[in-house]
């Protein structure tokens, strides 16, 4: 039996997914739940028409995403942070600041969208920050911790 998925399922495919499995399968337990629909012609034309828009929502999101992602390029943060006499910093340096930062420069990013390789930043130098923006646009940003 065809189904088309609702929702995430491991080890069966993922949200929107046309797949095939055993009839009991389906009838029992993926339709009852609502994990998945039955792919009959009037469904598959639905689904075949809600990938079609999604995918044109999809590309302005991308694009949006780009554009933003050019505009933070030519951004330079430099973030104060309290030091001692060595430059190592009181505390840590993390995504919340960089968060701050980009929002006094003008751009909403959630600090859940930032992430470095350092775990914890704790001393004074430059460092660099990955943003995501969209799940295919990531964008570098450097970033400067300077002594306060």
């Amino acid at each position: 039996m065809e189904i088309i998925l609702i929702q995430d399922i491991p080890n069966l495919g993922d949200k929107d997914e046309i797949i095939k499995v055993k009839d009991g399968y389906a009838r029992n337990y993926l339709i009852p739940k609502g994990l998945a629909i039955n792919a009959t012609a009037p469904a598959r034309k639905r689904h075949a028409e809600n990938m079609k828009q999604r995918a044109h929502k999809e590309t302005k999101l991308k694009e949006g995403a780009l554009e933003i992602a050019e505009k933070i390029k030519a951004v330079e943060l430099s973030i104060g942070a309290k030091t001692s006499s060595k430059g190592k910093i009181f505390g840590s340096v993390n995504t919340i600041q960089i968060a701050e930062s980009l929002k006094e420069k003008g751009f909403e990013i959630d600090r859940k969208n930032i992430t470095f390789k350092e775990e914890i930043i704790k001393e004074v130098g430059k460092y660099t920050a990955h943003i995501k923006l969209h799940k295919e646009v990531t964008v570098e940003l450097p970033f400067e911790i300077v002594s306060e």
